[in-house]
């Protein structure tokens, strides 16, 4: 059984769930983590089903809890969320899961011209669980969604680059040019969207690029804090949270590339290499259903 010492786990289809173990590391500062990013198979929001994305989730919860004997689990991806948070709930009801959703609510909230954009994943935007989302807050802003397609594809890929190439990727570049400016007009004027909603743990490793674009007026909304907050809630209500004579450390796997992840935790988590390694995750047998 885990006990307060034991690991936190949290996973993305790839690195961008790095910025939620960012947010987490702030908020926790003596827990242990332990973070998967299943680059092998990313990313999962372009092109991948559901019943894909409900069987990698499932796969890697188990092997964390076998392996790790996590005491809660983070899902660091909208996508996965969207597709896989109740399924994971369900078939292992003894573990703690929290999802990560865009952060349409607050955007709803926060918005003085009430228009909001919002980039994700194809996966996401498709997702019931978003429509539910626009529809529950749909009275106070409209909201412009737009689907990224390739984006976060294209930050993953950024970390196999040279530093010298990371600091100017011009893919990524255009690729923010062409979804921001197929969302419509920003700004602070009516009908205007003066703030735009992340709803791909990717995208807030390229807030710079975006900022470049819309100015700094726009409010951009991501979940990692919120998240953050909600896990440490949970852990208290559970007296799982790690002593505070601990000291934090943290573990990143992935089944992608070695290099791309440690790339990655140094540029963005100031991380050393060797916090890093490969790991198998293989496939269920068991056909998926939800």
């Amino acid at each position: 059984m885990p006990t307060s010492r034991s690991p936190i786990g949290i996973f993305d289809s790839g690195v961008g769930g790095l910025s939620v173990l960012q947010a987490l590391r702030h908020e926790l500062p003596h827990e242990q983590f332990v973070y998967l990013a299943d680059s092998g198979n990313a990313p999962y929001g372009d092109a991948r089903g559901d019943a894909f994305v409900q069987e990698r989730s499932l796969a890697i919860a188990q092997h964390l809890l076998a392996q790790h004997d996590i005491k809660i689990l983070v899902v660091a991806c909208n996508t996965a969320t969207a597709a896989a948070v109740e399924l994971l709930r369900s078939r292992l009801p003894e573990l703690p899961v929290i999802g990560v959703e865009p952060a349409i609510k607050p955007a709803s909230f926060s918005s003085q011209t009430h228009h909001v954009g919002v980039m994700a994943t194809r996966a996401t935007i498709n997702s019931q669980r978003v429509a539910r989302l626009v529809a529950d807050h749909s009275e106070r802003a409209q909201f412009h969604l737009q689907a990224c397609d390739g984006l976060a594809k294209a930050i993953e890929r950024s970390t196999e680059q040279p530093l010298s190439e990371q600091a100017d990727n011009s893919e990524i570049r255009a690729l923010c040019t062409r979804y921001t400016s197929a969302l419509g007009s920003f700004g602070q004027k009516t009908g205007q969207m003066d703030t735009l909603v992340l709803g791909c743990t990717h995208y807030v490793f390229v807030k710079d690029d975006l900022r470049a674009l819309l100015g700094p007026d726009i409010q951009l909304l991501d979940t990692g804090a919120p998240v953050a907050r909600q896990t440490r809630r949970m852990l208290e209500q559970r007296a799982l949270l790690a002593p505070e004579a601990d000291s934090q450390q943290v573990q990143l796997q992935t089944t992608g590339t070695l290099s791309a992840l440690q790339a990655a935790a140094q540029r963005w988590l100031a991380l050393p290499a060797s916090c890093c390694v490969i790991v198998n995750v293989p496939s269920l047998n068991a056909a998926m259903t939800t």
